[in-house]
């Protein structure tokens, strides 16, 4: 029995170890604060697209970000804002593998349809009620996985999967999306397909999404 037991501990150390070198590695140092100056000096360590500043310029101020809360605009096209707290806000962020976004959505907003390609989300609803899915691969035959969610209600989607977050309550909402990267990027299917800088061939589209090619042209000229 013991010999099993130590068959399933080494078995389990090893998938362990090959999840993480999938992922980036830890750092070498207590941390590596981003920053953009060119005039480095001698201390010039590059890593993960930052070059990191001298340590003995870092302040506190290089790991804070005031007030996530604070109101913005929601009177847009899809009644909703996000304050992202990524390494570009927040230069202490580098090489944690970690970020956030606050945000909030006006009755019936929406977070179109759109994925992360460097990161995994997690999400807690903090006011309102709002529906969450993700749709997995081709592979997985498309399935739409989805819950209600309420205040204290967690959700995750995993990385790199099409998802999408709306406000079906008559209050407003709100969430805090937590992050697997420093920079998980984001990519909305709607402006990557229909806004494409050169734009893809109408007809190419049309064929595609199976459409009526001046349906095409009007998504493509909308702003």
């Amino acid at each position: 029995m013991k010999g099993f037991q130590f068959l399933v501990v080494v078995i389990f150390l090893a998938l362990v170890s090959s999840f993480a070198s999938a992922y980036d590695p830890s750092p070498l140092q207590d941390f590596c604060v981003a920053t953009d100056s060119t005039e480095l000096g001698v201390y010039a360590t590059f890593v993960n697209g930052k070059f990191c500043k001298d340590p003995k310029d870092v302040t506190s101020n290089d790991f804070f970000f005031p007030r996530i809360d604070i109101p913005r605009l929601i009177d847009n096209q899809f009644k909703v804002n996000a304050t992202i707290v990524d390494v570009d806000q927040l230069p202490g962020l580098n090489t944690l593998g970690i970020s956030l976004t606050y945000v909030k959505f006006a009755p019936r907003g929406l977070a179109p349809p759109h994925y992360h390609p460097r990161s995994s989300q997690i999400v807690v609803v903090l006011e309102g009620i709002v529906f969450m899915g993700f749709v997995v691969s081709n592979q997985n035959n498309n399935i739409l996985f989805h819950k209600t969610l309420y205040p204290g209600d967690v959700f995750v989607a995993p990385l790199g999967q099409i998802h999408l977050e709306y406000n079906i309550g008559d209050s407003t909402a709100v969430i805090l999306v937590a992050y697997n990267s420093q920079n998980p990027g984001i990519v909305t299917i709607s402006n990557a397909i229909f806004q494409s800088n050169p734009l893809i061939d109408s007809y190419i589209l049309a064929k595609a999404f199976q459409l009526n090619i001046d349906v095409v042209e009007y998504l493509q000229q909308a702003a």
